[in-house]
């Protein structure tokens, strides 16, 4: 191989590494630059209402250390993953029973409507009047709050199914549980995904309702307390904290898992 096709094949491969940098770039520089102009903002416009990046950092940090940061953080992961818990696995079994039957499709759609518009804030309301400040209340709430969402998605998911695949399994006599993870999901697996990215944006927004409303602990409850005193600093930290917390899921978890189970479709392409 000559220096020239040499320096030609290091420059190709060199591409892809450049392409996967380019993101992470412009993603940081990007957060930087938020933060530069919330600094300027905050030296120009000085107040209580607006503390500088470094305030909250301070805040964030003393509260690290005494520990009630983590501590209201993963009260408010725990009920974020039950309530998704929950939310995805009813929300799917609906979704895909209202896809497969046009009856009951058309018997349930009125229900689906009816919950879709109802305001989280009366369903959480109602939820701690019948059931009490209890954790029970506050989890199913947040899940019922969710449940239409991922059935409608679901819905349209079994739509969309495949029925020739369906018709195979049925000819080589595959088990519900071989038709399950071979047939159903693979195909389904695309709406999972646009659920569960959607449940957990949604859920946890309305998780810190729950827990201002009627909870002792979490970061709403901090939020909340904070409020009560104007600390503006106090409720970024909070706030900012837990949005941290759930992007590292994200890129740590929800992403590499959805990669793993698209698998066989990039072996396709």
């Amino acid at each position: 191989m000559s220096f020239d096709e040499h320096l030609k094949g290091g420059k190709e491969t060199d591409r892809p590494h450049r392409r996967g940098l380019l993101p992470i770039a412009t993603t940081a520089a990007s957060l930087i630059a938020l933060f530069v102009v919330w600094h300027l903002v905050s030296s120009i416009w000085p107040s209580r209402a607006l503390p500088p990046p470094m305030v909250v950092w301070e805040t964030t940090l003393s509260e690290l250390k005494s520990g009630d940061l983590g501590y209201h953080l993963m009260m408010t992961l725990w009920r974020v993953g039950a309530a998704y818990v929950v939310a995805m696995v009813i929300g799917t079994a609906v979704g895909v029973a209202l896809g497969r039957y046009r009856r009951l499709d058309a018997f349930f759609d009125p229900w689906l409507i009816l919950f879709l518009n109802i305001p989280a804030l009366v369903i959480i309301i109602l939820a701690y009047i019948w059931f009490g400040l209890s954790e029970t209340a506050a989890i199913g709430a947040v899940a019922v709050n969710k449940i239409p969402n991922v059935v409608v998605t679901m819905r349209e998911g079994a739509r969309a199914l495949d029925d020739r695949y369906m018709d195979m399994a049925r000819v080589y006599h595959l088990s519900a549980r071989d038709r399950l993870r071979h047939v159903l999901i693979p195909q389904l697996q695309p709406y999972l995904a646009a659920a569960s990215r959607s449940g957990i944006a949604l859920i946890w927004k309305i998780v810190l309702v729950v827990e201002l409303l009627g909870r002792s602990n979490g970061v709403g409850f901090q939020i909340y307390l904070y409020f009560q005193i104007f600390d503006v600093a106090g409720i970024l930290a909070y706030t900012l904290a837990f949005v941290l917390l759930m992007l590292i899921i994200e890129l740590l978890l929800v992403q590499p898992v959805e990669q793993h189970a698209t698998r066989w479709r990039r072996r396709l392409a």
